[in-house]
């Protein structure tokens, strides 16, 4: 029976997958082991407009002063049926630490950043979830967003799943597991350096592309 992909078997997949890529020679194709999305969408998939990644320093009662990462999505369905909506937001910071956006963040920064947003269609990534409806008009704006703990990233990459029904069954390099991967939009961004000493930052996003994961 296949079964999801839980957090310790994806790890150890992905880093059996990272030493089969590293062999000069591999005797199953990469394809196999890390299958791309269908060049053309047989599953419902909604439309993404991302902004920007940025981070923000905000004094936090009983917490001091911290610096969070977020961003903001809107979704619009135009599959032509009504959909649940129940994205997932991860953060990479390019040196394996991967974090879940919600995590460790008070609502008061939640509060703070959709305030300075100045978008009263925003939700927090609880609230958006529900269904959405067909149309522009429908579309749901929502704000994501990370403590940012790692203040000299090498490279910062949002892993954005929950926009497209598209799955694929692969299996493990032993053959022992089958696992099911999502179609998931991959937003990669460059920062400037150590962030340590910066107070407020929007990142340039480096590329765009969906991947399955």
């Amino acid at each position: 029976m296949n079964r999801p992909l839980n957090r310790t078997s994806r790890r150890s997949w992905l880093a059996s997958i990272a030493a089969a890529v590293c062999l000069a020679s591999v005797s199953v194709p990469l394809a196999a082991l890390a299958p791309e999305p269908d060049p053309v969408p047989r599953r419902w998939e909604l439309q993404v407009d991302a902004g920007m990644l940025r981070m923000a320093t905000i004094d936090v009662p009983r917490l001091g002063v911290r610096k969070y990462f977020y961003m903001t999505f809107r979704a619009t369905n135009n599959s032509g049926q009504d959909l649940l909506f129940a994205p997932s937001f991860e953060l990479s910071d390019g040196d394996g630490n991967l974090a879940r956006s919600g995590r460790d963040v008070p609502q008061l920064v939640t509060q703070t950043l959709m305030q300075e947003a100045q978008n009263p269609y925003l939700q927090d990534q609880i609230g958006v979830i529900g269904t959405l409806s067909q149309g522009s008009e429908n579309a749901k704006d929502t704000i994501v967003i990370w403590p940012a703990d790692g203040l000299n990233p090498t490279q910062l990459t949002v892993y954005a799943a929950g926009f497209s029904g598209e799955t694929k069954t692969v299996t493990s390099p032993d053959g022992k597991e089958k696992f099911i991967l999502r179609k998931t939009m991959r937003l990669d961004f460059r920062p400037s350096g150590d962030l340590s000493g910066v107070g407020v930052e929007s990142f340039p996003l480096a590329e765009k592309s969906w991947i399955m994961r």
